[in-house]
């Protein structure tokens, strides 16, 4: 974008030799991507060919799936997301598809690894909140994350969730279904979203963005809408680290047995007696386990 104007622009060779020579063979599957800022040339078709890239304050990613190419030793591309974010949005929806802590979770992970501020929507308000989903939304709310329980019909909450996004780069994420194109319809009209439905066999939501796309909706307020996600495993947490992205554990951490414990079966853990005794949420330690799992096993969804 240039003074307001979309220029379509191309990537030079070079970049692509660049980051496929990088010493610790880490690859990045995307070179460019929403959210970044770039130095770019005109071209006499009006197309514009991009010069440098700045570097980024943060981006948000995952793991991508495996693709022909990859490496055969456990070796993943990272997807790329987006970047330079000031807040993200985990989005889901009460029902169709229905409410998934574990899934919000992860996502969740990944902002919090990113440092990027994380708040959550639980949409689709309308059609029901049953104790589990108001249990998860005080416990959200409890570890400092702001939480928006929205509907077509709620619409103080679309106005809430209007004042928080204003004058900042906002990514909006979450499951397929779950109402996000409709949400951003409503906070902002003027971005015509395709709204889909809810697949009746899978109970799972049908793509209806189909790449990420950032777009300035008034002032210097930007919203990032992204493709419905069905997998999602954060990309580049170590097991060590995984703590520090669950406020929770992070508290607890330092009351442990041994400075370097995992919090899966160390005697003397805090953590995980904490969650015996309901001292902390079981369903978030069972989130924290299951990364946990994946990162010590090399395992990737």
């Amino acid at each position: 974008m240039s003074g307001g104007n979309l220029i379509r622009c191309n990537l030079p060779g070079r970049f692509q030799k660049k980051f496929n020579l990088k010493k610790d063979k880490l690859y990045n599957l995307d070179i460019a991507v929403v959210g970044d800022k770039v130095e770019f040339e005109m071209n006499s078709d009006n197309t514009g060919t991009i010069e440098r890239i700045e570097d980024r304050k943060n981006y948000i990613s995952r793991k991508a799936p495996r693709i022909k190419g990859a490496g055969q030793r456990g070796e993943r591309l990272e997807q790329v997301i987006a970047s330079n974010v000031d807040s993200v949005y985990v989005v889901s929806s009460t029902i169709n598809p229905s409410f998934n802590n574990r899934f919000i979770d992860r996502l969740i992970v990944a902002g919090e690894s990113a440092g990027v501020k994380v708040n959550l929507i639980i949409n689709k308000t309308d059609l029901g909140m049953d104790e589990d989903i108001d249990y998860f939304a005080d416990l959200y709310s409890s570890l400092g994350y702001k939480v928006f329980l929205t509907s077509a019909l709620n619409k103080k909450s679309i106005k809430e969730l209007e004042g928080e996004v204003e004058g900042k780069i906002n990514l909006f994420f979450g499951q397929s279904g779950v109402g996000k194109s409709s949400l951003l319809n409503l906070l902002f009209p003027g971005l015509n979203h395709r709204v889909g439905e809810v697949s009746e066999s899978t109970s799972k939501g049908k793509h209806t963005t189909v790449t990420s796309v950032m777009n300035k909706v008034k002032g210097e307020t930007y919203i990032i809408d992204t493709p419905g996600i069905r997998e999602f495993d954060p990309y580049g947490v170590k097991k060590e680290d995984l703590g520090h992205y669950f406020p929770e554990i992070k508290e607890l951490a330092g009351e442990c047995r041994f400075n370097t414990c995992t919090h899966n079966h160390e005697p003397g853990c805090m953590v995980r007696s904490s969650a015996e005794e309901d001292k902390i949420s079981p369903e978030r330690y069972q989130s924290y386990l299951n990364l946990l799992g994946t990162i010590e096993e090399g395992l990737f969804f």
